[in-house]
């Protein structure tokens, strides 16, 4: 989530810190933080204060009305503090419906002053700008200050001046403190924006002639702007809601998340409930917790969580052990229910994170047995069947009750089966594999419309006007960010379409030069440029009018504002989650100004059947054609959700002739584009009949709609569900997983709105589960009088599937260019040899072990002798000095101002029979003569016949009588240690001889070392010896992985 609320202390530290103002703030600093541990005699050696004033204590735990809850302890000395906390301190209490343990105090000086001097003062976010609120009259009994106090609004990219502030504010304030309000307000409100605020309220702000004190104080801030203000804020910690315990699991999965690209939320609502979920989506996640709510599970319900945006095997793995391991912990009477469900993926592979869901319940299979754990999965998306076949799969082999459906089952029915409402379905056969991609043997189908996406022309003196229609048959995109997944994706689309053209005419990418990036069209190779500045790619491409932007939640920001200096570019899809709200508001603004229509941040972007797609949207091609998203119908559909986007595509799809278009706005607070953006668009389109809207808890735009249909202005039918229904239920605040997930007030829950829609003539079903019912029957209505006349179906045009996709559904098999014995880094952790490198590590095997470990292949380590006795020829070889050759040419190379690079490989080149290459000659040479039976003084004897050198015999220096004492070091280890040295006697024996000719002609250190390892490992490895030992013949690539970029005329 993005606004996240902090404690007061932390609120108060930033504010003494950052306020920039003449008004002289009084009390800066002065605050004591008490809890169970506290050490008072500590306390009062920092804080000397609390022995000498008069004193407050409150708890700092984000309880509102303190004062009003006789929770505020006032006007004592120390020792009267002591008494006050005795009787609260990890005491529990009740506040509204939530109960906790008061556990954290802060202790201030007591300010006395006159009622007259307290005020109250309150900036908050919105779209349109950041309010500011002031009241004359603050404290305990402020009362209603909506209706009270004054507004002032300073819309985004403005500035606060003092002449607005005291114009518009302070009309009721004292005459003689004015001045000084006016100094303080402007400087808390330049740092509210300055420290990225989204609300701040002080009440009451006491001003005397002494100067300004800030009593209480309330704050949130927007977590996602920690890598602009890390310098100014620090460490921020930010306190569970009150009522709710901070858990360490959560503190896990929060560091998990922040690791991760993808989102990992974890909420413990009730860790001895029996109901249990692991879902995955954001409003999948809010969907399932309605529903649990709705069957009367609210007491019973454990946690809310998701786990979306692709995460790994491993990832998925740890989020799932953790649940696993807090559900079995203890026991409950009635057995416990694990609900792993979600909505159809766009782009996560299914079974890769099912395979770490499985491995965490192989893992706690007994534990789950013991609590008696039952488990309802439902998903869907890329290779969702071999996800639910090896779910099935561990059920049957551990034994634990696990129940499997796909997309034939409605996404929350599970939930039913799971609490006893409904019976458990029989399981469907589960296909395969994922829907067949054939090569295209017709022209396929042909869409009916198309429709032009150029943007009306500018009215004089007013902003562009944006279009009704975003996209057409003919639309032709830019894609900002190497996704070349999902520009696969989108031109698969497009073929399946009988587009004419692929939708994306170039990527920007500006972490490289400009090329071209290979892609499929059909069974076709095609080349897409690929530009390092934007500027480039807009003036080669003009007919382009549509951005989607896979920029970083830090980079989008600037991207996006260089992409709206470009007339052309009339639509933008913006997929980054997590934005700044100030930046994403601006982005807003610049976009209204342009007439330029925002969808995002924090979505996967929308589709049209038949014409368009952005990037991930809709999923991979079997989603597409199981959801006739080939061809246009006659249902219009926007929600926030990207993953429930899909679900909408597969209810749609199933109960209506299919979806005319579909977008996803985006979970964020602001998303660029409105709900009613659309609905007006839809409203103006003559081929859709009827439209859906998925909205959810937080915001006002719902209402919007209400009114829409009340004036007249929406005609056609509207079904809409708003989901979070769940939210007044809890005891304490959930945030769910999209950030504008939140209501404020009563006006912006679920239930509020769904009441409202359904008041004001919009179809609202009883619940998400009756969803596609209310849809259904909205469609024949519509059918039966004639609105809608239902298109013919035609066969869906084909599209070769990928190799690595086809390889993943294991559907073909091909023969491996390469053989390989040793290494394996295709898992989560490398292996060697069969063990993964964490073990490699926990051996203490060293260096020698783990080289040892590649060349015999076995997870038998080398003995410890043989480990050191490799350590050792590596200390003893490091260096050579810089005479010799080798380190010759380095250092030339070096001084003659080469790079590292350059200069290591030209040393490494002199390496040969005469340099360095006398180790394996001698390996090689001794070898020989010793298994071919020949004695010592007949191989000297062969050698001098042959007029061969003896190599690793002789040293320019050492001698018999001045021996080098490296060779010395490893003879008397080797001696010592090894069990058998035969090469080694054989090559001494052979010294004697040739030392006995002259004296330097003595075994040297390549020599020794070469004849030594002969001995060590008679059949070692590495990667080399590893092709050898594999008989391995000559290799040349396949001319089918290789692209022949020829002239067209010359392309077969």
């Amino acid at each position: 989530m993005s606004a996240k609320a902090i404690s007061e202390q932390t609120g108060k530290d930033f504010l003494y810190k950052h306020i920039c103002t003449t008004a002289a703030i009084q009390n800066r600093f002065c605050y004591a933080n008490v809890t169970a541990e506290t050490d008072w005699k500590r306390l009062v050696q920092d804080h000397p204060w609390l022995l000498t004033e008069r004193l407050v204590v409150k708890p700092d735990q984000l309880i509102k009305r303190r004062g009003k809850l006789g929770l505020v302890g006032v006007n004592l000395d120390l020792e009267g503090v002591k008494e006050w906390l005795q009787t609260r301190l990890m005491k529990e209490t009740t506040v509204g419906k939530a109960k906790g343990i008061l556990k954290n105090f802060l202790i201030e000086p007591f300010v006395a002053h006159k009622q007259e001097e307290e005020f109250y003062v309150c900036i908050y976010a919105t779209r349109e700008g950041d309010y500011m609120l002031f009241h004359h009259e603050g404290g305990v009994d402020v009362g209603d200050v909506d209706s009270k106090a004054l507004k002032l609004l300073v819309g985004v990219d403005e500035k606060i001046s003092a002449d607005t502030v005291k114009s518009q504010l302070l009309t009721h304030a004292p005459a003689d403190k004015k001045e000084m309000l006016i100094s303080f307000l402007v400087g808390l409100f330049n740092m509210y924006e300055d420290l990225y605020f989204t609300y701040l309220e002080i009440n009451p702000l006491v001003v005397t002639k002494d100067g300004v004190y800030v009593l209480d104080m309330a704050a949130k801030i927007d977590a996602t702007a920690d890598y602009l203000c890390k310098a100014k804020w620090g460490d921020v910690e930010f306190p569970p809601p009150f009522g709710r315990e901070a858990y360490p699991e959560e503190a896990y999965i929060a560091d998990l998340d922040a690791k991760s690209g993808a989102s990992l939320k974890l909420t413990l609502l009730n860790p001895r409930g029996r109901i249990w979920t692991m879902v995955a989506g954001g409003g999948a996640s809010v969907v399932y917790s309605d529903t649990i709510c709705d069957l009367g599970g609210v007491n019973e319900l454990a946690n809310y969580g998701e786990y979306s945006g692709a995460p790994s095997e491993q990832q998925t793995y740890d989020y799932a052990k953790t649940i696993l391991s807090l559900m079995t912990r203890e026991k409950h009477p009635n057995g416990k229910v694990l609900i792993i469900g979600g909505s159809i993926a766009n782009f996560t592979n299914v079974a890769a994170t099912f395979k770490g869901i499985v491995r965490a319940i192989k893992d706690y299979q007994d534990p789950l047995k013991e609590h008696e754990v039952t488990i309802f999965v439902r998903r869907g998306g890329p290779n969702y069947q071999e996800g639910l076949r090896v779910m099935g799969e561990v059920g049957k082999t551990t034994g634990i009750p696990i129940h499997v459906f796909g997309t034939e089952t409605h996404m929350t029915a599970i939930v039913g089966m799971a609490l006893g409402h409904r019976p458990i379905a029989t399981q469907p056969r589960v296909a395969a594999h994922t829907a067949n991609f054939l090569l295209n043997t017709s022209g396929g189908t042909t869409v009916s419309e198309s429709e032009n996406s150029s943007a009306q022309k500018t009215r004089a003196g007013l902003p562009p006007a944006k279009s009704t229609t975003l996209f057409s048959n003919h639309t032709k995109a830019i894609v900002w960010g190497m996704q070349t997944r999902a520009v696969q994706g989108m031109l698969d689309f497009d073929y399946v379409c009988s587009r004419q053209e692929p939708s994306v005419a170039a990527m920007v990418y500006p972490f490289t030069g400009d090329h071209k990036q290979k892609f499929y069209w059909g069974h076709k190779e095609i080349l897409l440029p690929v530009y390092k500045n934007m500027a480039d790619a807009m003036k080669k491409h003009p007919e382009v009018d549509v951005l989607i932007s896979f920029a970083s939640l830090r980079s989008a920001y600037d991207s996006t504002i260089e992409t709206m200096q470009y007339p052309q570019i009339r639509t933008m899809a913006i997929i980054a989650e997590g934005i700044p709200e100030a930046l994403t508001r601006k982005i807003i603004k610049m976009a209204e100004e342009k007439g330029v229509t925002i969808i995002g941040p924090a979505t996967v972007g929308g589709i049209k059947p038949g014409c368009f797609k952005i990037g991930n949207t809709g999923g991979m091609l079997d989603n597409i054609l199981a959801s006739k998203l080939y061809r246009p119908g006659s249902v219009a559909y926007v929600s926030r959700s990207g993953g429930m986007s899909n679900e909408l595509n597969n209810i749609i799809s199933r109960t209506t002739d299919g979806v005319y278009e579909g977008v996803a706005i985006g979970g964020d607070r602001y998303p660029g584009s409105v709900f009613m953006d659309h609905i007006l668009r839809y409203q103006d389109t003559p081929g859709v009949k009827m439209i859906v809207v998925l909205g959810e808890i937080g915001g006002n735009e719902e209402y919007k709609i209400c009114k829409g249909i009340k004036e007249g202005r929406i005609t056609k039918p509207v079904v809409c569900w708003c989901i979070g229904t769940c939210a007044t239920l809890f005891s304490s605040e959930v945030q769910f997983g999209h950030a504008g997930a939140c209501a404020n007030q009563a006006s912006e829950t679920a239930l509020a709105k769904n009441k409202a829609l359904e008041e004001a003539g919009a179809f609202v079903p009883k619940s998400f589960d009756e969803l596609g019912d209310v849809i259904k029957s909205v469609y024949d209505n519509l059918v039966a009088k004639g609105v809608i006349l239902p298109a013919k179906e035609v066969p869906p045009p084909t599209v070769p599937m990928d190799y690595s996709w086809a390889r993943e559904l294991g559907l073909i098999r091909k023969p491996a260019s390469f053989m390989t014995s040793i290494c394996d880094e295709r898992g989560q952790e490398l292996i060697y040899a069969g063990m993964p490198i964490t073990e490699v590590f926990k051996s203490e095997i060293g260096l020698g072990g783990t080289l040892g470990l590649l060349w015999f292949q076995t997870p038998t380590l080398l003995p410890r002798y043989a480990c050191q006795f490799i350590e050792m020829c590596l200390m003893v070889t490091a260096d050579h000095g810089p005479a010799v050759s080798g380190a010759h040419n380095t250092i030339v190379c070096a001084r003659a101002g080469k790079d590292l690079i350059s200069s290591l490989t030209s040393g490494l080149l002199t390496i040969g029979d005469r340099f360095g290459g006398a180790l394996d000659a001698a390996a090689k040479q001794f070898s020989k003569a010793f298994d071919s039976g020949m004695l010592p003084m007949e191989f000297v004897n062969k050698m001098k016949k042959d007029g061969k050198l003896i190599m690793g015999i002789g040293h320019r220096v050492k001698s018999i009588n001045n021996p080098d004492m490296r060779v010395q070091i490893l003879k008397d280890f080797v001696k010592q240690h090894f069990p058998a040295a035969q090469l080694l006697d054989y090559a001494l024996e052979v010294e004697k001889i040739t030392t006995s000719k002259k004296p330097n002609l003595i075994l040297n250190v390549d020599g020794f070392i070469g004849v030594a390892f002969v001995d060590l490992l008679r059949n070692c490895g590495g990667h080399y010896l590893d092709q050898k030992r594999l008989k391995q013949g000559l290799y040349r690539h396949p001319w089918d992985d290789i692209s022949y970029v020829l002239p067209e005329h010359m392309t077969m």
